[in-house]
């Protein structure tokens, strides 16, 4: 489990990065400790200090920062081979919630073996740095989702990108992937009710664009639903520039793309 979870991440990093075979290695023999956390418990409070960054195994994890009022707003969304706290090893301080939303198995990778990598292989530090992009690239693509679009394009959008990220790490595809969030968690992460996100989830199929089975969301016509998503999967790509192997024919994520 230790080295699948590695490899996602290393995967993750030479889509978009290009690394030699000692890199890889040193990223793969990375020392880590296995966690586990319940969903709704918090994997790292606001105004904690960590010495680790979270490796996501398997489930689900959400970023979000919460009102007095005890609304809250999910800003990411974290998949098996994300790091999701990378950037904790130059701002070590939390100012949100990293919390499970579903039973989540995650590895703690210490920031002094990060930090290690990171000045011994620059290419590893490049390497970081462009991931850290990416999880800008795709909190601005949810900016301007939760504030221009309206509802049925907000979840459309972030079907899309879902299907494209769980394709990516071969955890599902353009046809199905499965959804762990909740209806209220969605809502949390679009700014809509529970009760919204449950009418636009009927919206959608009624118009023949997805299916739902149990947890498996089926997406029955994907040129349709990037088009009333307004979805362009480039922000999650970012192909470097070092020599990059960027994506390889059988892996190029295009928005218009057919799933066979």
């Amino acid at each position: 489990m230790k080295i699948s979870a590695l490899q996602l991440f290393l995967d993750r990093l030479t889509d978009r990065s290009a690394l030699n075979i000692e890199e890889r290695e040193a990223i793969l023999s990375l020392k880590t400790r296995p966690a586990q956390a319940g969903a709704h418990v918090d994997i790292v409070s606001p105004g904690e200090i960590t010495d680790h960054a979270c490796l996501i195994v398997s489930g689900l994890a959400g970023r979000f920062g919460q009102l007095h009022n005890g609304m809250r707003q999910i800003t990411a969304l974290h998949l098996p081979g994300d790091m999701c706290d990378l950037h904790s090893l130059v701002r070590p301080k939390v100012g949100w919630s990293l919390q499970a939303l579903a039973p989540t198995m995650l590895l703690h990778v210490s920031h002094q073996d990060l930090r290690r990598l990171a000045q011994a292989y620059p290419a590893i530090a490049e390497a970081f740095w462009r991931d850290c992009v990416v999880d800008a690239s795709i909190l601005s693509q949810w900016v301007v989702n939760v504030g221009r679009r309206d509802a049925r394009t907000r979840l459309g959008h972030l079907l899309c990108e879902l299907a494209v990220r769980m394709e990516q790490i071969g955890l599902g595809s353009r046809r199905s992937f499965t959804l762990l969030a909740t209806q209220t968690q969605l809502g949390d992460a679009l700014g809509l009710t529970a009760v919204h996100v449950n009418r636009v989830m009927q919206t959608l199929r009624r118009e023949g664009l997805i299916a739902t089975q149990n947890r498996e969301i089926i997406i029955l016509d994907w040129d349709r639903l990037v088009r009333l998503g307004d979805f362009d999967s480039g922000y999650l790509e970012n192909s470097g520039e070092r020599g990059a192997v960027g994506v390889g024919p059988d892996r190029r994520r295009f928005a218009g793309q057919s799933p066979c």
